[in-house]
């Protein structure tokens, strides 16, 4: 298993696996154009050339940072892939100054287990809700906010 960085090759894998869940209403769909313009924000799972997980760090704000986009393969669930990725975008994070790093989820207890809290969605900053307009699930959205202070803080 390798995590590696994103590149143009991997969109249609990404797009793929991200919407597999978002059409089982498990996570938001992202298109393409998305992908592409935010290439640089994913991080992947390789094995043995296949992509098996992906995920992104977006920054939004002065010192903040979301995980978004964490999906790996229903064949590979809970085999420590998504914790893999999200260790790997919070030491991304921690190397570029984020010191609060959260995630939108509808998993909240797999957040929990990586030292995130629940937190109020209404509690964290405005420029969260930017990209917000743009999804279907707006403004009645059901995601909960999972928040995590970094160490360099």
């Amino acid at each position: 298993m390798i995590l590696r960085k994103a590149k143009f090759s991997d969109v249609e894998a990404i797009y793929a696996l991200i919407n597999d869940y978002a059409d089982k209403g498990l996570m938001l769909a992202r298109s393409r154009n998305t992908l592409y313009e935010s290439l640089r924000e994913f991080t992947l799972a390789e094995e043995n050339g296949v992509i098996v997980g992906v995920g992104a760090l977006h920054t939004c704000w002065d010192e903040l940072g979301e995980i978004r986009a964490l999906a790996v393969a229903p064949s590979m669930a809970r085999t420590g892939i998504g914790r893999m990725i999200v260790e790997k975008l919070t030491e991304e994070a921690l190397a570029i100054g984020v010191v609060t790093l959260y995630a939108l989820t509808y998993q909240p207890g797999f957040f929990a287990k990586l030292g995130f809290v629940e937190k109020p969605k209404e509690t964290l900053s405005h420029k969260v809700w930017k990209e917000c307009i743009n999804c279907a699930k707006f403004p009645n959205c059901d995601e909960i906010a999972m928040v995590k202070i970094l160490p360099n803080s």
